[in-house]
């Protein structure tokens, strides 16, 4: 993939480009499941330690370096999902702001 700034419809499109171009393709939805929620624990890991409780071991990759890979890895394995299920994630994010908008007008005034 090339270094540029996608829109999410960009991104998906890319994305599925460059998994049909590897020879297993996609992993099965359930796997992609799973693998979202290690990368998931791998998140909260290091947002423990940089921002909780917890500090970090020695051989910790706690950085806003590895932080924000981690949210690069969900983000990747989120669209590997969605293009799995042909969902449209530029509409689903509008709906569910749009959802959100109504739902909590004033909840966080």
């Amino acid at each position: 993939m090339s270094e540029q700034n996608y829109n999410i419809t960009e991104l998906q499109k890319a994305i599925n480009t460059w998994i049909q171009s590897t020879k297993k393709g996609y992993f099965s939805e359930l796997s992609n499941l799973a693998q979202l929620t290690e990368e998931v624990g791998e998140l909260a890991r290091i947002i423990n330690r940089l921002y909780g409780d917890q500090t970090a071991k020695d051989n910790d990759n706690t950085s806003k370096e590895s932080l924000a890979d981690e949210l690069a890895d969900i983000i990747f394995v989120t669209i590997c999902l969605a293009n799995q299920t042909n969902t449209d994630l530029n509409q689903a994010i509008q709906k569910n702001l749009q959802k959100k908008s109504i739902r909590d007008k004033n909840r966080h005034s």
